[in-house]
């Protein structure tokens, strides 16, 4: 099976859109498309069930952290069953970011991009990782993202660039009490954040416990005016001061001494003027970055909490669903009478979306069998595969979903 650097498993369509593609295909008949239909909205419907209760078993365990709870607590968890808990629901959740296709990003891919400055538009954030005790951040999706920006010189104009971004993030986080943690936050919870198209570069500003880092022309811009200040200031003070001592030796009239305190203190309150002024332009900068950050996560925030772990259900969900009908449809209707093995299974599905669909996916075949296997939706002869009829097919979906619940009375 072919391996791919530049793609991943994600398949960009909506179930809807791929059944739609699939009824459309010269291969499947008229009197087939109706049945076929029902197929996709079994398939739908089972895998939508199982989901169901993994989202309920993850919602169980994220109750006990979960910041924005509105309902009454009714055990209190001790510390040991609630370290317990933290960690099935860390380990869950990352078997969830799995089947959603997410990479799990190391420490090592998170110091790059925390150590390597910020991007053309981003802003440079000082990390301190002590705040957290324990951090996971997920990716999906590498991309360019075309941002605008004004131009340097010619500030009218604008340009436009390409800045290679994730196109989702999602972060699970624990803090610890820390300086840098306002004492409102309760560091007992977990919060649980999901952000769309946030630069590589730029992964640190969606980190909480950070302190802003102005970019270096601003530092240089404020830095030298407050230096030139200061030495103004410095040479101001030395020349009038001796021009006092000099008006005082030669006289020690009220006026000569009035004249002295006036260029002795005049041009310290200057300097501490100049000083204060400096001050305040770097509070209004950095209150100008702070604002640049809040208005750029607003429009990048998705969910948060209990609300990522839905959304990650539903896309986790519609994957599994997409895998089972692409696997199915071109085994049934493409496969020749001997079946297929899992390699040309997945090149004919990758040729068919890139050819049809210009989309360039890295198909998880091995994945998509596993769940027609446990359908029973295909027979295995060697290492080959072939699709059961569609009527057959049909048969055990419904098999299957009538025996979700097992009670039956006498």
């Amino acid at each position: 099976m072919a391996e791919y650097t530049d793609r991943e498993h994600f398949i960009p369509l909506r179930k809807t859109d791929l059944v739609a593609f699939l009824v459309k295909d010269n291969k499947l008949t008229v009197p087939e498309r109706e049945p076929f239909r029902q197929f996709c909205r079994l398939v739908g419907a089972i895998w939508h069930y199982e989901y169901l209760e993994t989202l309920e078993r993850l919602k169980d365990q994220f109750s006990a952290f979960d910041p924005d709870a509105e309902t009454v607590v009714v055990e209190t968890l001790d510390s040991s069953r609630r370290a317990q808990q933290m960690n099935t629901l860390f380990d869950e959740f990352t078997k969830l970011m799995e089947r959603a296709n997410f990479q799990r990003l190391t420490r090592k891919d998170i110091d790059e991009a925390t150590s390597s400055g910020a991007s053309a538009f981003g802003i440079n954030m000082y990390v301190d990782f002590e705040v957290f005790e324990r951090m996971e951040l997920y990716a999906r999706g590498k991309s360019d993202v075309l941002r605008t920006k004004k131009h340097p010189i010619f500030f009218w104009r604008k340009t436009e660039h390409k800045v290679p971004s994730y196109r989702r993030l999602v972060m699970l986080l624990k803090l610890r009490k820390h300086r840098r943690i306002p004492e409102t936050i309760d560091t007992d919870d977990i919060f649980l954040k999901m952000f769309k198209d946030i630069p590589r570069q730029d992964l640190e500003m969606v980190l909480p416990g950070t302190s802003l880092q102005m970019p270096w022309h601003q530092q240089l811009k404020l830095g030298g005016s407050l230096i030139g200040t200061f030495g103004w200031g410095i040479y101001s003070l030395f020349t009038k001061l001796t021009l006092a001592i000099t008006a005082l030796l030669t006289t020690a009239t009220t006026f000569a001494i009035s004249a002295a305190e006036f260029a002795l203190f005049t041009p310290l309150g200057i300097l501490l003027g100049y000083g204060y002024k400096q001050w305040h332009g770097y509070q209004i900068t950095k209150q100008q970055y702070a604002k640049m950050l809040v208005e750029s996560l607003y429009y990048q925030n998705l969910d948060n909490n209990s609300g990522v772990l839905t959304r990650l259900l539903d896309e986790a969900e519609e994957q599994e669903c997409r895998e089972t009908i692409l696997a199915y449809y071109y085994l049934w209707k493409y496969a020749p009478p001997e079946g297929w093995d899992g390699k040309q299974l997945d090149e004919y599905i990758e040729l068919e979306l890139q050819g049809k669909l210009k989309i360039k996916v890295d198909f998880e075949v091995g994945d998509a069998l596993e769940k027609l296997e446990k359908l029973h939706l295909v027979g295995k002869v060697g290492d080959r595969y072939r699709a059961e009829p569609l009527d057959r097919a049909l048969e055990r979906l419904d098999e299957r979903w009538d025996n979700y619940f097992a009670y039956h009375r006498a």
